[in-house]
């Protein structure tokens, strides 16, 4: 730690003897991922105004994956920002005021399964194929179409296992990529679809 930092910390009374104490003003500043599940009615519109609320508060979406439920009436977003948590209480308030939002969960403090899809198209030249495959068989992907030139690869994992592919498969040149942004579940028994409004 910096001694910018430090002082910082000793002015909002965090520094004790050698040891910080988080204080509520701390905790609020902190800027940390979030991946948030919003079940909405499945009518037009509905997402337009769930991302309105976000933007009206300076948040960037670094992904936005919907679909329908079990239940064709309903449809589930999973938000995945980046903020301060004072911030994003907020506008889980505001969520909650919508007529349309029936639920809205924080998994940031929820344990949870989290997966996101990438296709990739990247340049497959004949002396390079044998190391692509090796490359896709390591991150347990999966090659769903070729030319004389590409390969296009699927892969499935978390945002970690996604980034470090990508990262290795730069080299070989990437042409083309595209990703579904993440989907995130609790674990266990606890789901996203009881004891929400309108939800029996």
């Amino acid at each position: 730690m910096n001694k910018t930092s430090a002082l910082l910390l000793y002015e909002q009374g965090a520094w004790h003897g050698g040891f910080f104490r988080v204080t509520n003003t701390i905790m609020s500043q902190i800027q940390q991922q979030h991946t948030i599940t919003v079940l909405v009615e499945n009518h037009a519109g509905v997402l337009a105004r769930v991302a309105g609320l976000f933007a009206r508060r300076g948040y960037n979406i670094d992904s936005l994956a919907v679909s329908v439920t079990d239940r064709p009436e309903i449809s589930r977003m999973t938000i995945v920002v980046n903020g301060d948590h004072r911030v994003l209480e907020q506008i889980t308030k505001q969520l909650n005021k919508l007529v349309e939002v029936l639920k809205v969960v924080d998994y940031t403090e929820t344990a949870s399964v989290e997966r996101d899809l990438a296709l990739i198209k990247v340049n497959a030249e004949p002396h390079h194929r044998g190391e692509l495959m090796q490359i896709v068989e390591i991150f347990r992907g999966r090659i769903i179409d070729m030319s004389d030139k590409t390969f296009v690869i699927e892969v499935t994992g978390g945002t970690d296992k996604l980034d470090k592919i990508i990262h290795l498969l730069e080299p070989y040149g990437i042409r083309e990529m595209v990703r579904t942004g993440i989907i995130a579940m609790a674990r266990g028994a606890k789901t996203a679809t009881r004891s929400g409004r309108d939800m029996d």
